[in-house]
């Protein structure tokens, strides 16, 4: 038995490192495939939407066919769509190509979440939450992965063709991984989507979709504007992205003992106040001390993503891989809805500078303190949401004999 969860959970873990790379790779060529077709930043904008939308999308189709078809063949789906997305897009001569072979990485994306998460919570019952936080460590890993080879082949003069293809290398992987993978026929969450769906109606799912949006934002939003801070106060962002993502890494594989000393709902309190704490910090801080500001954001966000998708099936249980599914496409949803926003943050916040007559860098700083400002929402509401939750799933458990997950659906 554990030979065959061991042997799945390395597969999931691969097919992970593949998603995250995307993320790492096609944000360092970016600036090359504008410059190699002639595309504006409005189009660039549409083409990066697309790995946004390609993966809710895919999450909301994944987690209604779950339990009809199994975590295989969703699995068997973002290989094929993995592939095919990244060979459009080393052979793609313009925008429409770029698009649609975007919108596939995205979807393959989404299909892995949409078919590991699940199953790393059904293989792991008694330690969902632990097992799903050591699975996404290879979100932040795959990222340092991607952004050391996207600059080795860089500074070897290697083309943006190239870097897209090494992602080729983990994704032909894990599909010859999947060819010996032995799938059993699992049934630790209610196999019926009819079930699955009566339960998403339930004061504690639909609070925790509520908080998934914030969380993805206040993690993901505020990481696209950090290096805009890094780089006008001469920090470097490369530095800073190697530490962030390996905090991330360390603080996911250990999740186990806080898990189980602070149990999920006060984890999510206590990511809640690090990261407004770092938010703030990065808000009212220039150089040197920029490090500990991102050393405490990237503490903060590190237990966001994979411990809301615990608590959906600790907490949540009968919502089942539905349940996991539209949470986790309703935090990258929320990512890509808030992105435009915040985009309006920083095109204010630049003619204010601007207006003062301060310097190239003095603007830059001041832009990127605003915007962070601005994004200090996010966590700060958190803080409130998830003192309640705490102390809702402390009196659950004060009342009731049984385990965690039949707190409510």
């Amino acid at each position: 038995m554990h030979d065959y969860r061991s042997q799945l959970f390395r597969l999931s873990c691969v097919a992970l490192t593949v998603t995250s790379m995307t993320f790492a790779i096609r944000a360092g060529i970016l600036g090359q495939l504008g410059l190699e077709f002639g595309l504006t930043d409005t189009e660039l904008g549409w083409i990066n939407a697309m790995a946004f939308l390609g993966f809710p999308v895919a999450t909301m189709f994944g987690g209604a066919i779950y339990n009809a078809i199994g975590a295989r063949k969703l699995l068997v789906l973002a290989f094929l769509c993995h592939f095919l997305g990244l060979t459009l897009t080393v052979t793609a001569d313009g925008f429409w190509g770029l698009l649609i072979s975007t919108f596939l990485i995205g979807f393959a994306n989404g299909s892995v979440e949409a078919g590991c998460n699940p199953l790393i919570a059904e293989l792991y019952p008694q330690k969902k939450t632990t097992m799903l936080n050591r699975f996404h460590v290879w979100f932040p890993g795959g990222i340092v992965i991607g952004a050391i080879a996207s600059n080795v082949m860089t500074s070897w003069g290697l083309s943006w063709q190239w870097q897209v293809s090494i992602i080729l290398l983990p994704n032909l992987l894990y599909g010859a991984m999947m060819l010996k993978a032995y799938f059993p026929d699992t049934h630790g969450f209610e196999h019926s989507t009819i079930s699955n769906l009566k339960h998403l109606i339930s004061p504690v799912y639909l609070f925790l979709v509520l908080c998934m949006t914030f969380t993805a934002t206040a993690e993901l939003g505020t990481q696209q504007w950090i290096e805009r801070i890094l780089g006008a106060s001469g920090a470097s962002p490369m530095l800073i992205l190697a530490l962030m993502a390996g905090l991330m890494a360390i603080g996911r594989y250990f999740a186990g003992p806080i898990v189980k000393t602070l149990n999920p709902a006060g984890v999510l309190l206590a990511s809640a106040v690090l990261s407004t704490a770092g938010i703030y910090m990065l808000s009212q801080v220039s150089g040197g001390a920029v490090y500990f500001a991102v050393i405490l954001f990237a503490l903060g966000v590190t237990y966001f993503w994979p411990t809301m998708l615990g608590c959906a099936a600790e907490y949540t249980p009968k919502t089942g891989a539905m349940g996991m599914s539209l949470l986790g496409g309703a935090g990258m949803f929320a990512v890509s809805m808030w992105n435009p926003i915040i985009g309006s943050w920083i095109d204010t916040a630049r003619v204010n500078a601007q207006a003062s007559n301060a310097s190239d860098t003095q603007v830059g700083i001041d832009v990127a303190q605003a915007v962070l400002s601005n994004l200090l929402f996010f966590p700060a509401v958190l803080i409130v949401a998830f003192i309640g939750f705490y102390f809702y799933v402390a009196k659950c458990h004060a009342s009731a004999a049984h385990a965690p997950s039949s707190i409510s659906n």
